[in-house]
């Protein structure tokens, strides 16, 4: 039985999950705003993923939803543009960036 996939987890899960060669021309800066649990931003810069813990200063894009949400869209159990369409999710900032994040990392292991 696997554990429950958590925002830390995630946290955690993301660097060795990124695709490299997908971020080619993107710099920017993704925050990661949870009612409920710990926010988080992922920066991207010339093909290096870093995620830290807190707020960003100047973040390109905010993401805002609840820990549930978050880690639906993330598992693929929830369609990110659903949960935006329903309110679930809000956006601020350069939103044409959001529709590139999921190019950005791998659901799978990267050997």
């Amino acid at each position: 039985m696997s554990k429950p996939i958590t925002v830390d987890k995630i946290i955690n899960k993301l660097p060795s999950r990124f695709l490299p060669e997908n971020a080619e021309g993107i710099n920017a800066v993704f925050q990661f705003e949870l009612d409920d649990d710990s926010d988080f931003y992922i920066q991207i810069n010339d093909g290096l993923c870093q995620v830290e813990k807190g707020l960003h200063d100047d973040p390109n894009l905010t993401l805002i939803t609840d820990a549930e949400t978050m880690i639906g869209v993330v598992s693929g159990d929830i369609d990110g543009m659903s949960a935006f369409m329903k309110g679930r999710l809000r956006a601020e900032g350069n939103v044409i960036l959001a529709t590139k994040l999921g190019k950005l990392f791998s659901r799978e292991k990267r050997k």
